[in-house]
């Protein structure tokens, strides 16, 4: 019985020894696929002569291997290699068009940024195809295909332009330093004369905001921004003209000894009379101040700001602003659309916050309507901005990064750019930061993943900004991020020749490696 058992064993190791040996001219004589995966040849190659039950003789070995063809076998199918991984990117790209015009997903954050898709060095490729990529991974509306690829060169000269650009409007930490510490000095002074008893502004406080407090200062530290806040008793609001952001303000209860009493006008509070008073009492705290060069700078037609010049190169706009804790205006409902960038809770979260009336008057025709407030949320535009990240740790030390505020800060110096070089142009002067900063927010909106501002792709998403912002000068609108239905690019605020003349101005300079950043 034991010859027989040792008979039928070596007959089945034959038997496999020779299915095997079949297989192998095929798997070492196929054509080598730059796609497919080292692994699979390594998984193909036979280990017979090692592993199996039959060893078969050198001199046996050495004739088979003469006898097997270099080539594969006739007929044999080379195996097809996967989509080239650009070729899948172009195909995904062009049909994004359908994706114009929808709400960003409110999908969790992928693990890896659209750059970093690449494979890591010495990772191996699988055979398989690439799965599609998520919506995080399509070009923004309106982009070509060819901008998305260009965008991760990141030896690009353009590219290269916007970083040197960026490195040279970083502040000096010892210019910051020393301006902050004159600014508040003066603030400071100013502040202890409002809070006085005898003032009518005694409950006056502090808020900070503007482009330097919100980190996204650019070129020098030579302008702030400062709130001088006061609560007010409950108070009524009367919408003007339809607009949304412009309120006449009432005391729902009028008591004798409110000091704000001789500022009304037919019960109204006249924003006119009490930016007249607060101005007065700063001009003359000023002359008081013996050891800095302070003046005021005369009242500008319409502006909200007491204007200050500190040592002939320091600029501080002080404003007078209400605050209410009373629910946000009706207006703004719809507006703040953060639900898909930074969150439903964050959104709910930052509505509860105080809302703040400036005096900005109201445009009627050719003049201003003088008892008018308009509403504010610079103290929102500034938390927004210190917490951007769809992930709450964007940009914080050690983690990742994104290029949003370095995008800000190009589009803000594109416009300072090109209000300098045509400052004899009167189209300019209707333009200010503040169209940039809401057209930036629209365009977070829109693309609400970090890994949509990758820095690697700084290039791209300078260029979709832009992109965003030409199209609301030629359709002339652009909404307020907090009150939609208050459009900053109407007719009646900004005519169609100036819109015109800056979109003109804008589409040079991005054909043109933008020649504005080298006179810089």
């Amino acid at each position: 019985m034991q010859p027989r058992h040792g008979k039928a064993t070596r007959r089945a190791s034959e038997a496999t020894a020779t299915t095997l040996e079949a297989s192998a001219p095929s798997a070492r004589g196929a054509p080598t696929d730059p796609n497919e995966s080292p692994a699979a040849p390594e998984a193909a190659r036979p280990n017979a002569g090692k592993f199996g039950p039959a060893r078969e003789s050198a001199s046996r070995q050495k004739k088979d291997a003469q006898e097997r063809p270099p080539a594969r076998e006739l007929g044999a199918r080379p195996k097809k290699a996967p989509q080239p991984a650009k070729d899948a990117r172009l195909s995904v790209a062009t049909s994004a068009a359908g994706a114009v015009g929808r709400e960003p997903p409110a999908a969790p954050e992928p693990a890896f940024s659209r750059a970093g898709s690449r494979r890591p060095r010495g990772a191996r490729c699988s055979a398989e195809p690439r799965p599609l990529p998520g919506p995080w991974d399509l070009p923004s509306p309106g982009l070509p295909v060819s901008g998305l690829i260009l965008g991760r060169r990141e030896s690009a000269p353009r590219t290269c332009k916007l970083r040197a650009v960026l490195e040279k409007l970083r502040l000096s930490r010892e210019d910051v330093s020393t301006a902050a510490t004159v600014v508040n000095s003066v603030v400071d002074q100013l502040l202890r004369r409002l809070q006085q008893c005898e003032s009518e502004f005694k409950g006056v406080e502090l808020l900070r905001t503007g482009s330097y407090y919100e980190r996204v200062k650019i070129s020098a530290p030579n302008e702030f921004d400062v709130m001088f806040k006061l609560e007010l008793p409950r108070i009524q609001l009367e919408e003007y003209s339809n607009t949304g952001a412009y309120y006449f303000v009432k005391f729902k209860r009028n008591p004798k000894e409110n000091p704000l009493r001789q500022f009304l006008e037919d019960e109204i509070l006249s924003a006119s009379k009490m930016l007249s008073k607060f101005r007065k009492i700063i001009k003359e705290e000023i002359k008081n101040m013996q050891d800095t060069d302070v003046i005021m700078e005369k009242k500008r037609r319409g502006s909200p700001a007491v204007t200050l010049l500190i040592r002939k190169e320091i600029s501080v706009d002080i404003i007078l602003a209400l605050e209410s804790k009373s629910s946000w205006p009706a207006s703004t409902q719809e507006g703040l659309p953060i639900k898909n960038w930074l969150s439903a809770k964050v959104r709910t979260e930052l509505r509860r916050k105080p809302f703040y009336l400036v005096p900005k008057h109201a445009k009627e025709g050719n003049s201003f309507q003088g008892e008018t407030w308009r509403l504010s949320f610079s103290h929102i535009e500034k938390e927004i901005l210190s917490n951007h990240g769809k992930s709450k740790t964007c940009c914080e030390k050690k983690e990742m990064k994104c290029c949003r505020k370095d995008c800000l800060k190009l589009m803000k110096y594109l416009l300072e750019r090109l209000k300098e070089k045509f400052k004899s142009e009167k189209h300019m002067d209707k333009f200010c930061s503040y169209h940039v900063k809401t057209a930036f927010f629209h365009v977070c909106t829109e693309n609400p993943q970090d890994s949509q501002w990758d820095p690697k792709d700084l290039e791209l998403c300078f260029d979709n900004c832009l992109t965003y912002f030409l199209q609301c000068l030629r359709t002339e609108k652009l909404e307020n991020y907090f009150i939609p239905a208050f459009n900053l690019f109407s007719s009646n605020l900004i005519d169609k020749k100036s819109k015109e003349f800056l979109s003109k101005q804008i589409e040079y300079e991005r054909k043109n490696e933008f020649p504005a950043f080298d006179e810089f």
